[in-house]
This record gives C-alpha cells, sequence and structure tokens, in this order.
C-alpha cells in the first residue's frame, strides 16, 4: 500500500471510528437525560379501555385486570426501555382517559405517552410526534353472512354502512362519498345494528374486524382490505428522546419475534406487518401507505374554516330539531302526567307519581341505551332519532309534570271559586282560568329545561345520531383542533339557548298582572 493508499484508508477509519463514538455519545447522553427524567421508575401511559379489543379492555375473569395487543406492546417496550436505561425498578402505570381527549391529556402531561390505535397521519404527526409504527392496519369490509348484494368496498358504500365516529375508516367512507353512513361512538354496536339489519355493512379497522367478528357465523368480511396505515406511539412534541429510546425498543421487539408474538396470539399477524422492519419513520409510514393505497393520505389535508363550520351548522339543525320535537313530547306527556296526578282517581293518582319517580331517577343514558339498544331483544327496532326523541320526551317529562302540578297549585283557591261563581264547570274553568295563570309561573323552569335539553342532546352520540357535540368530537379527532372548533361549538350552543332566555323574559313581561 502506498502512501496515499494509506493515507485514505487511515481516514475512513477516522471517520468511522468518530461517527461510532459521536453515536454511542449521542445515545449514553440521551439515556442518561431520560434515567434523570425517569428517576420515579414509572413511564405512564394513556388510553381508553372503553375502546374495547383487541386494543384494551377488562379482563373478563378478573376485572381489575386490562389485558389487550396494545398493553403486551407497550409493556414489551417498558421492557426493553428498562434493559437500555438500566433502570431495573422501571415499570408501567395505565393512565384512563376518554379516546377523543388522549391528545389534551398528553398535553396536560398526565401521562408520558399514548397508545391507543392512534393513527399516524399528516394532520397528526404535526401536533404529536410519533415512533415508528408497531402496527399496519387496514380497513375491512363486513356484512351479514347471508348478504350477496355487498362484494367489496365500491359495493358498500351505495348501501347503509357503520364505522366508528373520527376513525380512519370514518374518513375513507366520506371521501367516498358513501350514500348513508352511520358514525358510532363504540365499536361494538355497528357489528351489533348489523346483524338485527339497521345497517347492511359495517367498516373497520381490521384488528377490530377480526376481535368482534372472528368466527361468528352471523357475519362474513369480503373485498379485499383497503386503507392501509400504520398505529404509533405517540408523545409530545418536543419529546425527541423518549420517542427515540422507544424506536430503539419496537425495533428490538421486531428483531426478537416478541412483537410478532404479540400478534399471533391476537390472530393479527399477517404479511404486511414483515414490512415493520423496514419503516423507520413516522414520514416513511406514510410514503408506504401512499403506494399501498395507491393516492395520497386524504387525512393530511389542511382543516380550516371553511372545512368544518359547514359541517357544525348542519349538526347544530340537527340539534336543534330534535330538541324542539322532544320537548314538545315532553310538554304533552308532562301536562297529562300532571293532570292525572292532581285531580285523577287514586289509581290514576299511583301510576301518575310512578311515572314521575321512575324517569326522573334513571339517568337519561341508560334510558337511552335500553331503547335503541335493548328493545329490538323484544321485538320492537326504533331508529335512533326515534329513541332519541322517546327518550328525552319521556325522561324531561317527569320534570315538566313536577314544574306544571306546582305552577298550578300556586293558583289561589279563589280563582276556582270566582270561575264557579261565573257558571264555568271544571274542565273550563281549568281551561280558561287556572292553566293561564299557572302557566306563566311554569315559564321559566320550562325555559330552563328547554335550555338543558339543549345541552343533553349529546348524549344521543351513543346511540349514533350525529348531533352537534358529536361533530365536534368527529372532527376534533380528525383535525386535532380540539380548541379551535370547541370554541365555534360553543358559539352555536350560546347562538341557541340564549334567545331562549330573552323569549322567556319578553313572555313573562308579556303574560304580567298591569301588562297594557
Amino acid at each position: 500500500m502506498n502512501g496515499v493508499g494509506r493515507f485514505v484508508f487511515c481516514l475512513v477509519i477516522a471517520v468511522v471510528t468518530v461517527s461510532g463514538a459521536a453515536t454511542v455519545y449521542g445515545d449514553e447522553a440521551r439515556n442518561q437525560r431520560l434515567r434523570e427524567r425517569l428517576a420515579s421508575n414509572v413511564l405512564r401511559w394513556g388510553g381508553d379501555i372503553e375502546g374495547g379489543g383487541p386494543y384494551m379492555f377488562r379482563d373478563p375473569s378478573n376485572p381489575d385486570r386490562i389485558i389487550g395487543f396494545e398493553v403486551e406492546v407497550i409493556r414489551a417496550v417498558v421492557e426493553e426501555l428498562r434493559k437500555q436505561l438500566d433502570l431495573p425498578g422501571l415499570h408501567d402505570e395505565f393512565v384512563h382517559y376518554e379516546w377523543s381527549s388522549l391528545p389534551l391529556g398528553l398535553a396536560k402531561r398526565d401521562f408520558d405517552v399514548l397508545i391507543n390505535g392512534m393513527e399516524i397521519t399528516r394532520e397528526n404527526i404535526t401536533k404529536l410526534r410519533f415512533t415508528r409504527p408497531y402496527y399496519l392496519y387496514c380497513q375491512q369490509v363486513t356484512v351479514r353472512a347471508n348478504e350477496d348484494r355487498i362484494k367489496d368496498f365500491g359495493d358498500c358504500v351505495k348501501f347503509r354502512v357503520g364505522t366508528l365516529a373520527g376513525s380512519a375508516a370514518y374518513r375513507l367512507l366520506e371521501d367516498a362519498g358513501a350514500s348513508s353512513m352511520t358514525a358510532y361512538e363504540g365499536q361494538i354496536e355497528p357489528y351489533q345494528d348489523l346483524v338485527i339489519g339497521r345497517c347492511d355493512a359495517v367498516v373497520l379497522d381490521f384488528p377490530i374486524a377480526a376481535f368482534n367478528v372472528g368466527k361468528d357465523p352471523r357475519y362474513k368480511n369480503v373485498g379485499e382490505p383497503i386503507g392501509w396505515g400504520g398505529y404509533g406511539i405517540a408523545a409530545r412534541v418536543d419529546d425527541a428522546d423518549l420517542v427515540a429510546a422507544i424506536d430503539a425498543a419496537i425495533i428490538s421487539l421486531e428483531d426478537s419475534g416478541k412483537l410478532e408474538a404479540i400478534y399471533r396470539k391476537w390472530d393479527l399477524w399477517n404479511d404486511e406487518q414483515k414490512a415493520l422492519g423496514d419503516i423507520a419513520s413516522p414520514e416513511a409510514l406514510l410514503a408506504w401507505a401512499d403506494k399501498k393505497n395507491g393516492t395520497a393520505d386524504a387525512a393530511g389535508a389542511e382543516w380550516t374554516f371553511k372545512n368544518y363550520a359547514p359541517l357544525l351548522v348542519q349538526s347544530a339543525g340537527v340539534t336543534v330539531g330534535l330538541t324542539v320535537i322532544s320537548m314538545i313530547v315532553a310538554m304533552v306527556i308532562g301536562l297529562v302526567v300532571a293532570v292525572g296526578r292532581l285531580y285523577g282517581p287514586p289509581p290514576v293518582q299511583w301510576l301518575a307519581l310512578a311515572y314521575v319517580e321512575f324517569f326522573r331517577g334513571i339517568p337519561l343514558l341508560l334510558l337511552l341505551t335500553f331503547l335503541y339498544f335493548g328493545l329490538p331483544s323484544l321485538g320492537i327496532d326504533l331508529t335512533a332519532v326515534q329513541a332519541a326523541v322517546i327518550g328525552f320526551g319521556l325522561n324531561y317529562a317527569a320534570f315538566e309534570a313536577e314544574i306544571y302540578r306546582s305552577s298550578i297549585l300556586s293558583v289561589p283557591k279563589g280563582q276556582w271559586e270566582a270561575a264557579h261563581a261565573l257558571g264555568m264547570n271544571d274542565v273550563t274553568a281549568f281551561r280558561r282560568i287556572i292553566f293561564p295563570q299557572a302557566i306563566r309561573t311554569a315559564l321559566g323552569p320550562m325555559t330552563n329545561d328547554f335550555v338543558a335539553m339543549f345541552k343533553d342532546t349529546s348524549l344521543v352520540s351513543v346511540i349514533a345520531v350525529v348531533e352537534l357535540t358529536k361533530q365536534y368530537q368527529i372532527l376534533a379527532r380528525s383535525s386535532l383542533k380540539f380548541v379551535e372548533i370547541g370554541l365555534l361549538t360553543a358559539a352555536l350552543y350560546l347562538a341557541m339557548s340564549v334567545p331562549l332566555g330573552y323569549l322567556a323574559r319578553y313572555l313573562e313581561n308579556r303574560w304580567s298582572v298591569g301588562h297594557k
């Protein structure tokens, strides 16, 4: 080797040595920072056990225990971090959070990372710092076993299709122009409605379909997998050290085969998971998904005021319609119950009292769930809107009945005597003298109930009615603009409820004694 050759050889060795030393030093410096941060030996992770399997859910044999494939993934990651950081006492701590609020809980530092089927999308990576993907998902179309009209995703968008609100499947169906789409709060309810015929197909992530459908003979999966993407563990944007350490842990789990073992245990392994080792970052995942899907990630489109404002206004219209119809039902039933309790024979009075105590004593959410999901087992199948109107009407009628009863009793007995002196019978006296005076007293409490019902309509999200609050949750989950969209949602609620207060005060003044 001549002098020039020796110089080049030594230069290459020096560069490699320095680069390796820098890498080792960088990793060690990072690890030292993490050791100081995790001195309490606890890594807190957020998730939503209400989301259900196979992600995370309570063990049926031991409800105090949380199980699921993501529980096993995060605990395997913590085990790798324990070795990587040389922290023998490091352990995980679960923090339950509603799914839609997980990014907010992360920002508030209620936990260190979140893992709960959080999709790596172009929009999400601007608000959260993701690790490399730990699972590659796709969307699966599920239909009833005897369904022959729907062969694939292209067919299902022409029929009634159910999905999870704010999910990748929801956005995929929205982009495909699904003619009739129902967004559910939970992932079990769509399959229940599919069985009883409320929808014709369900589109959800493959892990959900695999866990809930499985070998159930009532269902079958159709069509090729579509809508590929990846789940990642998310941290705060400025938490580069922790994300880098978790990335190293995921690589170790892939190389050792532990990740594959977890997925095989939960029947979630497929050949696509072999690509995980080649997808080293969220950006690489997006490029992989674009190629796999043959299109750019639609979820990455920028959410602007023009995108979400019309949807919120449209949902506000649903809230208004639902509230007005339900309040009319409540007022009619409430008046009947109040009159029956005051002037009916003893059996009617007892029934009226029982009605008030029963419907005033049970949670409205329980009533709505029973009407929509419970009655079909008894052969009574209500639509979501019908169940909502009946539920609100029955519940609020109990409160309206008490308002009417107390208002009627507040009318002086002398008014009855004066009416009788003028030759009126009891019915005429009540209709022309007593009730008009009572309604003036009742107007204030009735208005309060009307405003309360505007806000309580948010409960109908559990039975798949997309009113204002539900639309806010869907849009906020898709865009992560919780504050911006939340402020507009609050403004719409105020625009609907504040005028009622002015109307009530106007009517009170107009109907007051001495008004000219």
